[in-house]
């Protein structure tokens, strides 16, 4: 004998609570874009999303096209921003940044990878680092 089955009605799911860290970190992509267009670079893309990933900036600078990753932190501890962006966050980036020339036919140009640490004390006004070639494809 089968059971009727009971309706369930949809129960909306509260927001989630409002992250500071979402604040910061989006704070520090645009301290680090105004930083590169300081230093010469063209913004091209913000937060580039595909299948594998996100690329937080791609700009152009010189000849090359330069995928951005940015790390925003309140204080050095865990080694700071740069520490974080490890072997498996470096071929993530690779993956996208994959995605990026595949869909622009733009296989031909010269790419770099670029990581802009973005340090932001509490109460302070950010500072910014940026470290050209940081890693690369390989």
């Amino acid at each position: 004998m089968r059971r009727a089955g009971r309706a369930t009605a949809s129960i909306p799911l509260p927001a989630p609570p409002d992250d500071p860290r979402q604040h910061l970190g989006t704070d520090g992509e645009a301290a680090a874009a105004d930083a590169l267009i300081a230093a010469g670079y063209v913004v091209l893309e913000r937060r580039f999303r595909c299948a594998y990933g996100e690329i937080d900036l791609v700009c152009r600078h010189a000849d090359a096209l330069v995928f951005v990753e940015v790390k925003t932190r309140r204080d050095e501890a865990f080694g700071g921003g740069a520490a974080a962006v490890t072997w498996r966050k470096q071929r993530t980036i690779v993956r996208v940044a994959q995605t990026f020339l595949a869909r622009g036919q733009l296989h031909h140009l010269p790419c770099r990878f670029d990581v802009v640490v973005v340090s932001w004390p509490q109460g302070a006004p950010p500072r910014t680092h940026i470290i050209p070639a940081a890693f690369d494809a390989g």
